[in-house]
Formats: C-alpha cells, sequence, structure tokens
C-alpha cells in the first residue's frame, strides 16, 4: 500500500511538471508576442497555455499550484489589454475578439481577463458585463476547473464591482447589482464544489474520504465571496437582512451537504459584523434545525455565542440591545429546537450546546440567575429519561455546566438559588457526583462562604447527598477506597462549621437539618459527621448561656442538650465508644457550666457505662479516666451525694487497671478530684491524702513486683511523680499534707535511688533533680512559703 502511495505522489508531481513546463513555454511565446504587440499569436499561445488547465489528472493542491503560475501569466496579458485600450483599441472589440479561443476553459479565461479591463475603462455598465461573465462562466461544470474558473472571476473583480462609492457605481450599476453578482457565483460555486462529492463510489470509504480531503482543500474557494460581500461598503444592516443573508442561507440549507453547510455556517458568523448577527439573529439560528442531522451544530453555535459574548465584553453599551432583541431567548429556543430536530445528535453535542450557552448568559447577564437556571433547566429536560449518565464525554461536559456557575459566582449561596442546579447533579453517576459534591465544598471553604438559612441548607445537603449517605448506584461503603473516603468525610465535617447563624433558633434548625441528614450516612460515616455537629451545638449553648433569658417557645440549653444526647447515643451505637465516651464528657462539663445538674450527672452516668461495657484496651482506660478525671475535677454543679457517686467510681476504676504504674498514676490524679480551686470547688484534705497514700502503696507494690521479676526495682519515676502531687497539695495549702510527710517521702526516694538494685535512668534523675531544685526555691523565697519549707531538708 506504502508503495502505492508513493507511485500516485511521483505522478502527480510528474504530470504537474510536465503541465508547469508546458505554461512556461507558452507564457514564454505570449510574452514575446506581447513584446511585439502581435495580439492574435499572444492569444493563440495564451489559449495554449490555459489548455493545461483543462486537465482532470491532477490533485486539488496539485491543480492550485498550476493554477497560480497561470494566473501569474494572466496578469502580464491583462497588463497588455490595458496597454491596448490606452492606444485607442476597442474595449468591446477585444471582449469580442477573445470569444473566437477554441476551447471554452481558455476562451472563458481569456473574457474575465478583457472583461475586467473593459469594466476599468467604463466603456459599458460593470453590472453588464460582470452579469455576463458570471453567466457565461456557466460553461465549465467540471466541479474543479469550474471552482477555480470562478474563483479567478471572483478574485479580479472584486476591486471593480459597482458598490456604494466605488468608481463603478452610477451608470455601473448599484449595491444592488454587486450583490447580485457575488451571490450568483458564490451559489454555483458551492453547486460545483458540492458536486465533488458525488464524483466516485460512495461505499468505497478510501475514496470517499479522499473526496473529503480534496474538499477540505477547496473550501477557501467558495468561503471567499462571503468575505468579499461582507467588506462591501453597500452591505448594510438593511441589505444584509433583506437579501444578502435569506439568499446565503437558502443556499446553505438547500444544498443538503453537511461538509458545505458546516462549513459555509461558520464562514458567515465568522465574516459579517457582530450588530449583523445581532440584529438577524432569529432569521440565522432559524436555520440551525434544517441543516443535516451530521453537521456539527454545536460548533457553529457555540461559535456563534462566543462572537456575541465577546461583542458584549468589548462594548458593555450594547447589553441593552441585547435585551431589546431578546437575544438569549432566542439563542435558547434554538438550542432546544436543533435538539429536538437531531434526534441523533450526540448526546455530548447537546450537552455542549447548554455549556456554550451558559457561558453566553454568564458573560452577557451574569446577574439573570433566572436565564442560567433556564439553561440548567433546558438540560435537565434534556436528560430525562436517561438514567445515570455514564458516557465520559457526555459526563465531562455536564460536570462544565455545573462548575461554570460555582467559578462565576464563587459563591455557593447564589448557586443554591438555581432549582435545577441540583437536578442536574444528579443526572450523574455515583463517582462523578461525588467529586462534584467535594468541589462545591471546596468552594465554600476556600470562599468562606457563610450559609445562615435552613432551607439553603437543606438544598445544599441535596447537592452533597453522595457524600453524606449512600446512593442508588453507590458501591457498598466497605467497597470504598477508605483513604478516599475518609478526605470527603472530613470535608462534610468542616462544612459543618460554615453554617452559622447568629439567631439561635435558625441555628438550631441548621443543626437539625445537619442531623436527619447525616443520619441517613450509616454508621461509618457518623464517626466523621457527628463530632463537628456536637462541637457547634455545644457553641449554641455557649451563646444561649450568655444570653440569658429566653423567649417563651424558643430553644433553650436544656433542648440543646436533648438534642446532644441523642446525637452522642447514635454515635455510641455506631460502635465508637471512645469517641462517644470524650463527647459525652464535653457535654457533661458544658451543663456543670449552665448550672444544669441533672443533665451533667447524666452525661457522666453514659460516660462511665460507656467506659464499663465498651472500652477494654488498657491504654484506651488509661485516656479514658485522664480525661474522666480532667473533667470531673473542673465541673463545681453537683451536690455532694452526686459528687461523692462520681468520684467513688472514677477512683475505683482507677484501681483496677491492668498495669501497676497505670493504676498509680491513675490513683494520684484523683486525688485532684478532692481538692478543686474553684470558689464552690470542694477541699477534702482528708481524701486527698487517701489518695496520695494509695498510690504510693501501689508504686511500692509495682518496685517490688519489677524486684521479683526482674530481678531490680525498675526506676523510682512513680515515686518522683508522687512527690510532686505531694508538692503541689502542700502548695495549694492543703493541711493533711505536711512537711513530715514531704521528709519522708524524700528519705525514701533517696534510698531508694541509691539501692544496689535500683536501675539508672537519666529522665527520672532529671525530673528528681528539678522537683528539689523547686524545694530549694521555695526555701531561699522568704516570707510564708519560705516558712513552710524550712522544715524540709534537701540531701
Amino acid at each position: 500500500m506504502n508503495e502505492h502511495s508513493i507511485t500516485a505522489t511521483e505522478e502527480q508531481e510528474k504530470w504537474l511538471a510536465d503541465a508547469q513546463n508546458v505554461v512556461k513555454q507558452q507564457s514564454f511565446y505570449m510574452r514575446k508576442a506581447l513584446d511585439s504587440s502581435n495580439l492574435r499569436e499572444a492569444l493563440k499561445y495564451s489559449a495554449q497555455m490555459l489548455v493545461e488547465l483543462r486537465t482532470s489528472k491532477l490533485s486539488p493542491q496539485k491543480y492550485y499550484e498550476l493554477y497560480m503560475q497561470t494566473f501569474d501569466e494572466l496578469r502580464h496579458l491583462e497588463a497588455f489589454f490595458q496597454e491596448e485600450s490606452k492606444r485607442g483599441r476597442s474595449n468591446a472589440d477585444l471582449y469580442e475578439l477573445v470569444q473566437h479561443a477554441g476551447n471554452i476553459l481558455p476562451r472563458l479565461y481569456l473574457l474575465i481577463t478583457v472583461g475586467s479591463v473593459y469594466i476599468r475603462s467604463k466603456e459599458a455598465p460593470a453590472k453588464d458585463i460582470l452579469k455576463d461573465l458570471v453567466e457565461m462562466s456557466r460553461g465549465v461544470q467540471h466541479p474543479i476547473r469550474g471552482l477555480f474558473l470562478r474563483s479567478y472571476l471572483s478574485q479580479i473583480s472584486k476591486d471593480k464591482l459597482p458598490d456604494t462609492g466605488s468608481d463603478y457605481e452610477g451608470e455601473g450599476g448599484t449595491i444592488h447589482d454587486a450583490v447580485e453578482f457575488v451571490l450568483q457565483n458564490f451559489t454555483e460555486m458551492n453547486k460545483l464544489w458540492v458536486r465533488m462529492q458525488h464524483q466516485g463510489s460512495a461505499k468505497d470509504k478510501a475514496d470517499r474520504e479522499k473526496r473529503e480531503k480534496e474538499r477540505s482543500e477547496l473550501r477557501d474557494l467558495v468561503g471567499k465571496n462571503l468575505l468579499v460581500l461582507s467588506q462591501l461598503e453597500g452591505v448594510d444592516l438593511e441589505l444584509y437582512k433583506s437579501t444578502v443573508l435569506p439568499r446565503v442561507l437558502e443556499q446553505v440549507v438547500n444544498c443538503k451537504d453537511e461538509i458545505a453547510q458546516g462549513y459555509l455556517m461558520d464562514c458567515i458568523i465568522q465574516v459579517f459584523p457582530d450588530e449583523y448577527h445581532l440584529q438577524t439573529l432569529e432569521t440565522l439560528l432559524a436555520a440551525c434545525p434544517q441543516l443535516q442531522p451530521k453537521v456539527d451544530i454545536k460548533s457553529t453555535m457555540a461559535g456563534l455565542m462566543e462572537r456575541l459574548a465577546n461583542y458584549a465584553a468589548a462594548n458593555s453599551q450594547v447589553l441593552s440591545v441585547f435585551a431589546e432583541v431578546e437575544a438569549f431567548e432566542k439563542l435558547s429556543t434554538a438550542v432546544a429546537t436543533v435538539v429536538e430536530a437531531q434526534v441523533d445528535m450526540p448526546l455530548v453535542s447537546a450537552v455542549s450546546l447548554h455549556v456554550a450557552l451558559l457561558n453566553f448568559v454568564l458573560r452577557c447577564h451574569a446577574d439573570r440567575l433566572d436565564y442560567v437556571d433556564s439553561v440548567l433547566g433546558s438540560c435537565v429536560k434534556m436528560l430525562a429519561g436517561q438514567g445515570k449518565i455514564r458516557e465520559a464525554k457526555s459526563v465531562k461536559a455536564i460536570v462544565a455546566l455545573l462548575s461554570e456557575p460555582l467559578a462565576q459566582y464563587g459563591d455557593v449561596v447564589t448557586v443554591l438559588q438555581l432549582g435545577h442546579y441540583g437536578q442536574l447533579m444528579a443526572t450523574l453517576e455515583f463517582e462523578t457526583n461525588k467529586v462534584m459534591a467535594v468541589l462545591v465544598i471546596q468552594s465554600i471553604l476556600k470562599n468562606g462562604t457563610r450559609i445562615g438559612d435552613c432551607a439553603r441548607v437543606e438544598a445544599l445537603f441535596q447537592l452533597l447527598q453522595e457524600l453524606i449517605r449512600d446512593g442508588e448506584d453507590a458501591p457498598p461503603v466497605d467497597q470504598l477506597d477508605q483513604e478516599d473516603f475518609a478526605e470527603e468525610q472530613n470535608l462534610v465535617a468542616r462544612l459543618l462549621h460554615v453554617l452559622v447563624n447568629d439567631d439561635p433558633e435558625e441555628q438550631f434548625k441548621i443543626l437539625s437539618a445537619a442531623r436527619k441528614q447525616f443520619g441517613l450516612g450509616g454508621p461509618r460515616r457518623l464517626v466523621f459527621t457527628l463530632p463537628p455537629l456536637v462541637v457547634e451545638s455545644l457553641k449554641l449553648v455557649r451563646r444561649l448561656q450568655a444570653r440569658g433569658e429566653v423567649e417563651e417557645g424558643g430553644v433553650t440549653p436544656k433542648k440543646v442538650f436533648q438534642f446532644l444526647h441523642q446525637t452522642v447515643e447514635a454515635l455510641a451505637n455506631v460502635p465508637a465508644p471512645e469517641l462517644a465516651f470524650r463527647l459525652y464528657l464535653l457535654c457533661a462539663e458544658a451543663a456543670s457550666d449552665c448550672d444544669l445538674e441533672p443533665i451533667a450527672y447524666e452525661f457522666f452516668t453514659q460516660a462511665f457505662i460507656l467506659y464499663e461495657e465498651d472500652i477494654a484496651d488498657s491504654k484506651a482506660q488509661v485516656t479514658a479516666l485522664q480525661l474522666m478525671t480532667g473533667t470531673l475535677q473542673r465541673t463545681v454543679v453537683f451536690g455532694t451525694e452526686n459528687r461523692d457517686t462520681l468520684t467513688h467510681k472514677a477512683t475505683g476504676y482507677s484501681a483496677k487497671l491492668l498495669k501497676k504504674p497505670d493504676q498509680c498514676r491513675a490513683v494520684y490524679n484523683c486525688s485532684h478530684l478532692f481538692w478543686q480551686d474553684q470558689e464552690k470547688g470542694t477541699r477534702d484534705g482528708e481524701r486527698v491524702l487517701l489518695c496520695l497514700k494509695r498510690a504510693l502503696r501501689i508504686a511500692n507494690a509495682a518496685q517490688q513486683q519489677a524486684n521479683a521479676t526482674r530481678g531490680s526495682g525498675g526506676p523510682v519515676t512513680l515515686f518522683v511523680e508522687i512527690l510532686n502531687k505531694y508538692l503541689y497539695h502542700f502548695d495549694k495549702g492543703n493541711q493533711q499534707v505536711t512537711t513530715t510527710v514531704l521528709q519522708g517521702l524524700l528519705e525514701l526516694i533517696s534510698t531508694e535511688v541509691n539501692s544496689e538494685s535500683a536501675v539508672q535512668d537519666p529522665a527520672t534523675e532529671a525530673f528528681y533533680a528539678s522537683t528539689l531544685k523547686h524545694i530549694s526555691f521555695q526555701k531561699q523565697k522568704g516570707g510564708e512559703a519560705g516558712d513552710r519549707y524550712e522544715a524540709i531538708k534537701v540531701q
């Protein structure tokens, strides 16, 4: 096949070279005859030169090269005719003389060349000569030869048309004659161009593709006629509207050729002024549904809308004209009509038409949300019955349609006013819908958008439903990429912090709406979405607490705590005991600050139940007890009975930890439960001392256990830590912690450090040294603190 291709190329080169040699030879004799003013010889050789253009062997590209060589030679002949005219030779005689050439193609080339001089001499009206030439050119019906002949006619006559203000207007004709000539030539050229498609076999794919390629190479010959029309000074809006556009569109529609229709529609849009398009929009758009189904009407209409949008962007004053001519309404109707008329139009093309229309709206009528929503609604209507869209290019086009409003307004609150936005998102399959939902959240977070209206929050959740619940076509959560899933849910969690309203009533409605939506997401999502909901609810409690009095029937802290209890309970049922435990404690502390003892007690109770029943890991228990002790220490709302119950439970849990060091630390931390700094706080020195003594016993037991199992007592870290707790309470003024007790503990530590079984630990030694420095510093400090520390002897 390659050899055949190379041979064909070589043949083309050979045929072209042979023809060019003949043209070169005959043009030499023609010029020689011209130099000697021998007209008949010059015409003979020029005709023989032009005979080479009768070839059918050359491809359009090679024929063009031959044509250009011949065209250059004809310029010399034209110059000679002009000189002859100046010498007094009648152009009418010349015009008659060249018609005696033997073959029609050379005859017409010569006739056009003389006709150019004839028009310039003004011996006859330009309109008559032009009409004669354009009609006689019908004598050549071979597509390629006819196209180049008429191209020559167009090229040589474009500066001799009786245009408004030209030298040939008046007796030579009017702008209407000029337009008629160009339109007639355009029509005939288009017919010849279309006829090329029907030469050869329609079933042979390779042959058909070859013809289409050849036609593509020649299309500019036809399109230049429209360029000539657009450059005529006399073609004003009225003439364009009444004559030019209808005639051109008539030819475009009637030729019924998809290649010609697509190209010529693009030409019309590109060569004529934007203001003309704006005023003739209805006529131009009416032709679109009549085009062949295979025409890429999407690109044509998109090009028109882009040009109009650029026109508006360059001159904002014309926007009022856009409104007057109802540009959007006409474009919208045209898009719907084209989609309906071309039943075989690919889905991606139909959606892309809506993308182009939306871009037009956003650039020309960005303030008209009803226009934007209308475009989205039209697309939704078109996609009705299609199910979830999965074809990649169509999906990409829908995503582009959804992304444009986000990019334009940068404000999701504005986008939420578009009623059809969510419906269009719903046409996307699960993965793409999810990506789009992520883009919506990222836009909100990036722009710092606050959404404080419950109705809009609910609308937002409808957009994000593929993220916050399992969709119909969604795979099971277990099959999702867990890293991606966690990242998406964290975005949803962050979103909750921008759903805020200064009115507590509205804020509570927003939180309730969020809770309802999150509840549909399944247990795997709740661990991400409920904690921020709890945090925002606690913020609301603080605001209500600061506000004081609440209107009758309004939201109260008690009502919010009921909501919190249900929310954390749902998290505990996931199960996520450790997370729920932390949140119960947060709620308990907030209830304490609001002086709601029964509610605070209930939250502590639920936390303790979770600890007993669901937190089994020893490390998790240690962490939980630290949180429990810290929260309970900061809580001052409880009466004696409730407080004793809770502290007894906490100390009991501490003593039951698996590892002795953990027991020891948990027990000495419990000492803080009996000594609170707050004004109403408990201060029970005896129970503090009991906790510390118990911790000391556990530390001794741990030391003995280590000695029995490892042969060494291990570091004295626990003793140093207990010493620091004693010093803390000593500084706080606990009378039960005396210098005698402290001195005894110091001696115990000193003995342990110096024992043979002691294990050297630099960190513990540094810790102990710092503790001793603290004691020495307090002794040297003087005053009341110095007096209290004076009795302690540091070795």
